[in-house]
């Protein structure tokens, strides 16, 4: 491995903002022609289903050409349409909520994992509003077959404790209403506020006219959205008016939770990283890295849409304690980074995880112990407390076919372990490319 020198990346293009505008510019009337898409399996999930709903599109190098169904997604009649979503659950919510403002009957299924992974409240959301579910297997999980009519609108109240993404559903489905709908947040916890934000981003950047109102002694006020931080229970609500997605040209920014990866080698490898494509201003969470890396001690600078990572002038990362709830994303990243550091570090806020593509607290613990970290499970999160990491050797990675479990566990090569995943092609979810770019990093 190189000593000298610094590492160039490029970020690859966010896979939040890629789900969302594709979805947006498929509802368009035209055609829509999207700059720097990403291209992975999770991608390939939510167009197939919009293609099942009557969109269309054509890849045209790395800009993606969509026409729209101009409207309501168009279900089956006799058959329902196919919705298939392996094992994408950021599709599977977005685009229930998507469908429901449809026509017709539409099925709701993807691998066993996906059948585990709640559904629930958000059918319970859109049930209100007049939709028919049938569960074929367990209730409240996939999979299910939905029969709707369209969404009326008006009021809706929706739970998001087990996902943000819930609520981001029904925004994308309620601009498709045939009224104004107001939907209100139930249940008990806050949820993180940078991926609704990116879904009222989207709203905004296709012409959609949207509120968002919060409580104030005891009385609904209209807020700037960008100033909201925080998603509470009977403090916000939004207003969506019925309308119509803007087909035109969009570009998609890059992406800070596959960035994390790069940034992460930064502060704990031999040379500093260099990362490009990304927004110092983005409404991702995840950006949440940058802080928490300098919070450990790793130097940052900026020039233009380039950060660059360095290690702390001591050499080593300090440990800290962080509240990672409003970017779950980044826990197995921080957790290996954590590794290298000088004292324990505390991650709480994301009970969450247990309901990912795999049990996300079980399966980090289990890699950074195997690399020699004391690590304890919380009902949140988890302590790590850094040993002496090996310095060579096997470090065999069981993924679970989780793509995070996977790109977090290459942090270890900087120690001079050869990691050895079981799954490594499962980044193909949502970057592709990483082993590629992650040889820029270790050769």
């Amino acid at each position: 491995m190189q000593t000298t020198g610094t590492v160039h990346i490029q970020a690859p293009a966010s896979k939040s903002m890629s789900h969302r505008a594709v979805i947006a510019a498929s509802l368009a009337d035209g055609r829509s022609l999207l700059h720097n898409v990403l291209d992975s399996d999770d991608l390939t999930r939510t167009m197939d289903c919009l293609k099942a709903c009557g969109a269309s599109f054509e890849f045209k190098g790395r800009d993606l050409e969509v026409v729209g169904v101009a409207g309501r997604p168009r279900g089956g009649s006799d058959e329902p349409a196919d919705l298939y979503m392996h094992e994408s659950g950021t599709t599977c919510r977005l685009m229930t909520g998507v469908a429901a403002a449809g026509q017709g009957l539409f099925r709701v299924r993807g691998v066993q994992r996906m059948h585990e992974r709640p559904i629930g409240a958000l059918a319970k959301a859109l049930a209100s509003q007049g939709v028919d579910f049938t569960w074929e297997g367990q209730e409240g999980y996939p999979p299910l077959v939905m029969r709707t009519e369209g969404l009326p609108g008006g009021e809706i109240t929706v739970d998001v404790g087990e996902s943000s993404q819930y609520l981001s559903g029904l925004l994308l489905a309620a601009v498709c209403a045939g009224s104004e709908t107001v939907i209100n947040i139930g249940g008990t916890k806050v949820v993180s506020w940078p991926y609704v934000a990116l879904t009222l981003q989207t709203l905004e950047d296709f012409g959609i006219s949207f509120a968002v109102e919060c409580q104030e002694a005891g009385r609904w006020v209209e807020t700037a959205w960008r100033a909201v931080t925080t998603v509470a229970p009977g403090q916000i609500r939004f207003r969506v008016s019925p309308g119509a997605y803007a087909a035109g040209d969009r570009r998609v920014e890059g992406d800070w939770s596959n960035a994390s990866y790069f940034l992460a080698a930064g502060a704990v490898g031999p040379r500093p990283v260099v990362v490009s494509g990304l927004r110092r201003d983005s409404l991702q969470g995840d950006r949440a890295m940058l802080s928490i890396l300098e919070r450990m001690g790793a130097r940052i600078t900026w020039q233009d849409d380039a950060v660059t990572v360095a290690p702390p002038e001591s050499g080593r990362l300090v440990g800290l304690e962080v509240d990672m709830a409003s970017c779950p994303d980044i826990v197995p990243t921080v957790a290996a980074a954590a590794a290298f550091a000088d004292g324990p570090t505390l991650i709480s806020g994301v009970a969450h995880l247990r309901i990912k593509e795999c049990d996300r607290l079980d399966g980090t613990a289990g890699t950074l112990r195997k690399a020699g970290t004391t690590v304890e499970v919380l009902d949140d999160g988890l302590k790590i407390i850094p040993g002496a990491l090996a310095q060579e050797g096997d470090l065999p990675v069981t993924t679970f076919g989780d793509h995070r479990m996977a790109m977090s566990s290459a942090l270890f090569a900087l120690a001079g372990m050869s990691v050895n995943c079981d799954d490594a092609g499962c980044v193909c979810k949502s970057f592709p490319t990483f082993w590629d770019e992650w040889n820029k990093v270790v050769s």
